[in-house]
């Protein structure tokens, strides 16, 4: 989605206001949780919805 929206990693950090490092893990799925309220920033940010940048894995 950052892609299509033509927005590089350090200007989503800046909008959505976590760190480089924080937006790594999501964005490497190696993150076990995430706050409504970080999702929303992210999906604010991107104009988009959450099932455009969540996807549900069986382990």
């Amino acid at each position: 989605m950052m892609a299509k929206r033509k927005m590089s990693a350090t200007e989503l950090s800046e909008k959505v206001g976590i760190t480089m490092a924080n937006l790594s893990i999501l964005k490497n799925n190696k993150a076990k949780a995430i706050r409504f309220t970080t999702l929303e920033a992210i999906c604010k940010a991107l104009d988009c919805q959450p099932g455009d940048i969540l996807e549900y894995k069986e382990e």
